[in-house]
């Protein structure tokens, strides 16, 4: 295997920082080309010093004289803002682009990544969630390969090797449940930041741990799968596996079911990506089937997670929904994370920005972006509202 040169889009982050790690094992294999942050431009720094970074980019453009200065003994190269992160990951020094940024503000550079014909390593979900279609057309056009690091997707890429053109029966998503699987409605109504942050699994950046809870987070994987795989929405099922021990599992027209399975760590999924279709040592947690005992499953309760039917809803609906029910949720998150909503105003906003979304069959990227933006206007006033009455 030939040494790859890798980009990581939010290297700072949970996902970003896993794949440093994976990174640091195979120094012989994988080396570090570009690195962004946002805002964690220490972070940043200490990263890009330890790993030789050809360049890096702080997207929070007041951070770039800090960033710069502490850079130049280096002679790495520091840019600003998302344009360069987009200009970057086209060149021709990368073979592996990384996205890791959280929510929807990973899209432009996968688009631009995508476009330069790219292997992408996907950890943003929220890129096929909202331009699923638009994003999946312009991979074939350009031989874009994107290769699955969520964990559940991973699985099930790993599980659909070597059958292939065999009819899939049905995709079975493994869910935790979260921190609130054995908890009642009522109790789940008054949980609190703290509660919701408490993954029994899973250590996660905070959005996607909110997410967790709600099972919004299994509902965008389900509209994240039906786009990596092809398989209509009515073929994926989500099952509530509280070991998380199997990640997925592909169900064939045979009867038979294929799962993959490990201890939870997602620099197993990330490792996969980078070094595919080889599979490399990882210094991890295996699996001692002797000492695992039992394991179990079954089924989501929708109506203490209602996320998963919207989930369910925006797909079937397709053209610009689902991209409003993850516009109308992260800005419902981050609200819930700064304590201005109670948890189930989460769904609530997402719920009622659906029901009075503008509609688009076939929108194009430029019409994404525009219900991006709109969304996140209107469910802005709906927390402005609730937030003035604080009944929760």
């Amino acid at each position: 295997m030939e040494k790859r040169r890798i980009a990581i889009l939010g290297s700072t982050g949970s996902i970003g920082r896993q794949a440093l790690d994976v990174i640091s094992q195979h120094r012989d294999l994988f080396e570090v080309e570009l690195l962004t942050a946002n805002n964690s431009s220490d972070l940043l720094i200490s990263q890009a010093i330890e790993f030789d970074a050809n360049a890096v980019v702080i997207c929070n453009e007041d951070k770039y004289e800090e960033v710069s200065e502490a850079l130049k003994p280096h002679y790495i190269k520091v840019f600003a803002g998302m344009q360069s992160v987009c200009d970057l990951v086209t060149g021709d020094n990368i073979d592996i682009v990384l996205t890791s940024m959280v929510g929807f503000s990973g899209l432009a550079s996968t688009v631009a990544a995508v476009k330069a014909g790219k292997t992408i390593a996907l950890a943003n979900k929220e890129t096929l969630v909202a331009a699923g279609a638009i994003v999946m057309d312009l991979a074939a056009k350009h031989g874009a390969r994107i290769l699955p690091v969520d964990s559940e997707h991973s699985a099930i890429f790993q599980c659909l090797m070597g059958s292939a053109g065999a009819d899939i029966e049905k995709i079975h998503l493994t869910a935790s449940g979260g921190p609130f699987r054995t908890w009642s409605r009522e109790d789940i109504a008054k949980a609190t930041r703290a509660q919701a942050l408490n993954h029994p699994n899973w250590s996660m950046g905070s959005k996607i741990t909110i997410d967790s809870a709600t099972m919004m987070n299994k509902g965008l994987e389900i509209i994240e799968a039906r786009w990596l795989f092809g398989t209509p929405g009515e073929k994926i099922q989500v099952v509530i596996h509280p070991e998380s021990i199997i990640h997925s599992m592909v169900e064939y027209a045979d009867g038979s079911v294929i799962a993959q399975m490990g201890h939870p760590d997602m620099r197993e999924a990330i490792q996969f990506a980078f070094s595919f279709p080889q599979r490399l040592t990882l210094d991890n947690r295996k699996l001692n089937f002797a000492e695992l005992g039992s394991m179990s499953f079954f089924a989501p309760d929708q109506e203490k997670f209602p996320a998963l039917k919207l989930a369910y809803e925006a797909l079937d609906k397709g053209g610009n929904m689902p991209c409003i029910m993850n516009a109308a949720n992260e800005a419902a998150v981050a609200a819930f994370l700064q304590e201005r909503i109670g948890f189930y105003d989460i769904t609530d906003i997402v719920q009622d920005c659906m029901a009075g979304a503008d509609f688009a069959l076939s929108p194009d990227l430029d019409a994404i972006f525009r219900t991006n933006e709109e969304t996140l206007a209107k469910a802005e006033e709906k927390i402005a509202r609730l937030a003035g009455k604080k009944s929760f």
